[in-house]
């Protein structure tokens, strides 16, 4: 048996060693640029090291700066190192939120060292952008030993998606403020930002109901289910499993038990996520220009990806309340195929969905097609969500057509679309631009 030997010159290794370097550099600047040093502390390194040519000669008046900023930062350093905080940590924080709302968390601080700590504060090292926590540095002036307080750590989330949270904290700012001082007590949590949507006040669908083979695994304990509803003579050729022979005694004559079939209204909700690339970086550009230009509206503007998700949360939402079966099509960098409805699952996993939902850069009817498809012949309506009208979302369109369910179109987009849209062939289309779905004028559909 053959056992190589470690060799540390050799490419694979260095390769490596070179790579875990690297990593290394970028997690210590992170910690100590973004996490250590204040922002006051930023300022004063800057002017500690501008001063240091004043260290050519001790006649240069500068040099007297550079001393005393060299003497504030040591005192600061050494000073908080000492007062650094020894806590127990204890609390939780909120599994999920909503977009545009805050996370907060509540924890119990209690002081487990022989020294008081002075300005203290509960915070993570760094966030994952675009969170961002507004009380970081929010601190208590004074907790004394084996003293305990009640601190709250708010995290803002303005935008949906599936976010790891780093440790969690305490540190002091003791003495100047210069520098955190502390460590990580409680460990990295995952935070899910839920879209934000707006209640639809009515949804006018076409629908109708459908025959569904082993329905009763879907409807679960709500609607038609194929209960028993009545006797009747029995029929030649029926199966014999039906027969009641109870009654056939009593009678005397075979009859056999009538169950209800199986029909409900069942609603496609089709979520079209194709962004190519030159144009999401388009609408990026834009959506960053709007922020910078003027933020007072943009709070209440989104980009069409997100205008189209947060609909298609409100439609989903209206159908919940109702009894129909839900199911929703995705395509992004992954397919998403999701049931819910009718006791199947509940609206709250329909959110979780679709805050994982990204943009898909490639064309993704011919992915999200066959799943469709497949399922069309027992849907009752379809309801496509199209961020824009073109051959692939015509042709989309048509197919559902062809099975024979219902459709209603959705377009989201801002101007003229790629190609008009045929009302003759394909129906009336709602048409809605995104400022108009966060400012939450679309009531009804």
């Amino acid at each position: 048996m053959h056992v190589s030997e470690y060799d540390p010159y050799s490419p694979t290794i260095r390769k490596k060693d070179s790579f875990t370097n690297r990593l290394l550099l970028v997690r210590m600047h992170k910690h100590y640029w973004y996490y250590r040093v204040t922002y006051p502390g930023k300022i004063l390194l800057f002017a500690f090291f501008l001063s240091g040519i004043g260290t050519v000669s001790v006649s240069v008046p500068i040099y007297n700066l550079f001393s005393v900023l060299m003497a504030l930062i040591l005192i600061d350093g050494i000073v908080s190192w000492v007062f650094r905080p020894r806590c127990d940590l204890r609390g939780d924080f909120p599994a999920q939120t909503t977009a545009g709302q805050p996370a907060i968390g509540h924890f119990t601080v209690t002081n487990k060292g022989w020294l008081p700590i002075y300005d203290m504060a509960v915070s993570f090292r760094w966030l994952e952008k675009p969170l961002s926590q507004t009380d970081r540095d929010d601190t208590l002036e004074y907790l004394p030993r084996g003293e305990s307080v009640d601190v709250t750590v708010t995290i803002d989330a303005p935008q949906r998606g599936f976010y790891a949270l780093p440790k969690l904290g305490v540190h002091t700012l003791f003495p100047f403020h210069l520098n955190r001082s502390g460590s990580a007590a409680l460990p990295g949590k995952s935070l899910l930002v839920l879209p934000a949507f707006h209640q639809l006040t009515s949804v006018d669908l076409p629908v109708g109901s459908k025959f569904q083979p082993g329905g009763i695994a879907l409807t679960s304990n709500v609607g038609e289910s194929p209960e028993y509803v009545g006797n009747r003579e029995y029929v030649p050729g029926e199966p014999a499993r039906r027969l009641d022979f109870r009654s056939w005694a009593r009678l005397g004559k075979p009859v056999v038990r009538e169950y209800q079939e199986e029909y409900y209204c069942r609603i496609a909700l089709i979520l079209d996520t194709y962004m190519p690339a030159d144009a999401w970086l388009v609408r990026k550009l834009k959506s960053l220009r709007q922020r910078y230009l003027s933020k007072s509206d943009s709070a209440h503007s989104m980009n069409v990806l997100e205008a189209g998700i947060s609909l298609t949360a409100s439609i989903a939402d209206a159908l919940s309340r109702g009894e129909y079966l839900i199911d929703l099509f995705a395509a992004g960098p992954e397919l998403y195929v999701f049931r819910a409805g009718r006791h199947t699952a509940h609206f709250d996993n329909v959110l979780e969905i679709l805050s994982c939902v990204d943009r898909c850069p490639d064309d993704p009817f011919e992915t999200i097609g066959p799943a469709v498809f497949e399922e069309l012949s027992n849907v009752s309506t379809a309801v496509c969500i199209f961020l824009d009208w073109d051959e692939q979302r015509e042709k989309m369109a048509r197919a559902v057509l062809d099975s024979g369910s219902s459709l209603k179109t959705i377009i989201i987009h801002e101007g003229e679309t790629t190609k008009p849209y045929n009302s003759d062939e394909f129906g009336q289309a709602y048409h809605f631009t995104p400022d108009e779905i966060a400012n939450g004028k679309v009531e009804s559909i």
